[in-house]
Order: C-alpha cells, then sequence, then structure tokens
C-alpha cells in the first residue's frame, strides 16, 4: 500500500523523490518504495527522513513506532507546564516570535494580548515576506459559539465579538501581506494553539474561568512523538473549516 502521507509530504516541502534520497543517503529506487510500495525505512532513516519533512515517524509511519515509544517520546514534548497563561514569561513569547522562520499558526477567538508586543505586526509582515507561512484564526464575532462563549465567561452575550472585531481591525492592516492569512472560525474553541515552527504554546480552556487565567503548555516537537503533532492537526480541522473574514 502506498505511503500518502509521505507522498504529500514531499509535495508540500516542493521537494522530489530524488532529493529526498540524497538527504537521507539511499538510493532514489529504496526511497520511491517508501513511498509507492509503503515500505518503511531503517529507525536511523526514518528520523532522517521526518527531520528533512518536518513530520513526526508517528504521522508518516503510524505502524512502525511502538505504543511505549509514543507515549514515552510524547511526554518528552512537554517542556513546560503553567498553571495559567498570564504565567508564561513575556520572554518566551518573544523569543518564540523572533526565532520563528517557517510557520506560525494562531488559534483564538480574540487573541489581544498579543498585540503587546512591540513592533508585532512589522514582524510578521517580514517573516512573511521572506517566505514564512503565517495564519490566524479568529473567532467569528457573528456565530453561536462566541455568543456561547461570553455568556459563559458572564460578562454579556456581544462582549467577546466586540473584542474579535477590534482584534481583526488592528490585523487587518497585514492582511494582505504575503505569506500572511486571517480566516474567522466558527468552532467551540477547546484550546486556544499559538504555534511557531517547532514549538507551541497550547491554553486548553476551562469551563468559568477566562483564557489567560487557564493552565498552558509549552510543547517542542520531536520526530517520534504525537502530541505536538495531534495539536497541529486540530489547527489544520479548524482551518479547513474557517472563513475569510467580512472586513
Amino acid at each position: 500500500m502506498a505511503n500518502d502521507r509521505l507522498r504529500d509530504a514531499l509535495n508540500r516541502g516542493g521537494l522530489t523523490v530524488d532529493a529526498l534520497a540524497e538527504h537521507v543517503g539511499v538510493d532514489p529506487k529504496s526511497a520511491e518504495r517508501w513511498i509507492t510500495q509503503g515500505r518503511v525505512p531503517y529507525p536511523k532513516n526514518r528520523h532522517v527522513v521526518a527531520a528533512f519533512l518536518r513530520e513526526s515517524e508517528s504521522y508518516l509511519w503510524p505502524s512502525a513506532v511502538s505504543e511505549a515509544k509514543l507515549t514515552e517520546a510524547s511526554g518528552s514534548e512537554v517542556v513546560q507546564v503553567y498553571p495559567s497563561r498570564s504565567a508564561i514569561p513575556r520572554e518566551l513569547w518573544d523569543r518564540l516570535l523572533d526565532q520563528a522562520t517557517g510557520r506560525i499558526d494562531v488559534l483564538v477567538y480574540v487573541g489581544m494580548f498579543l498585540t503587546e508586543t512591540p513592533n508585532l505586526l512589522p514582524a510578521l509582515e517580514a517573516k512573511g515576506a521572506a517566505g514564512g507561512r503565517i495564519r490566524f484564526l479568529f473567532g467569528d464575532p457573528a456565530s453561536r459559539e462566541v455568543t456561547r462563549r461570553s455568556t459563559d465567561e458572564g460578562i454579556g452575550k456581544g462582549a467577546i465579538a466586540a473584542k474579535i472585531r477590534n482584534a481583526l481591525a488592528y490585523f487587518q492592516r497585514i492582511a494582505d501581506g504575503p505569506g500572511v492569512e486571517i480566516r474567522c472560525h466558527a468552532t467551540t474553541l477547546y484550546n486556544s494553539i499559538y504555534r511557531y515552527d517547532d514549538e507551541m504554546i497550547v491554553n486548553p480552556h476551562v469551563y468559568g474561568l477566562t483564557a489567560p487565567h487557564a493552565p498552558a503548555l509549552h510543547l517542542r516537537r520531536l520526530s517520534a512523538g504525537s502530541l505536538f503533532e495531534t495539536y497541529g492537526r486540530s489547527f489544520d480541522a479548524v482551518w479547513e473549516t474557517a472563513k475569510p473574514p467580512k472586513w
């Protein structure tokens, strides 16, 4: 059976089988069989391929990673657990933004605290112009889900919708920039996600608490882990359902 995940990862990176084979140090025919026949590379080659394609081994070859190894590696992806998002040091947010070059993904309802970063918009514009992909997902201010969240927080039916419109007005200034995409979603937001290349902040939502007071996880991607990948796929799933905002 063909390995469509491996094929798709190559296509998304604009890479050829020959380029993959050269990077790993194998014959191109061997690399071709990994795709067309679903052959599983040796462990050392799996690690190299996963790192090269910026995917996890467990995603590219689900059957090749034992449950015990997957559990161990996934646990190692947790860098730090914070009792609340507000407890995350400002220096960490600044470092994540400064060092990100290829991918920034943000899934929130509002996320206005991000605007506290000096020169945020010029930094995002520069990263997009340099070839990075920047995706922002805000809540749809007209959605029932946003109204429900606002009511649950006890701040009035339209409070969060108003905050979202303020956030959209702020980020609209870079909406047409290269590499920048902004959409609105109408999903129940179980977690806010902030991805910067291979690091991520996940802010689980807790009923009765506002996002700044809910716990947060700092994750760093490992090729044999699955925790980072799980949240990455969650972001992509929401992205596919989202639509451009009504400026």
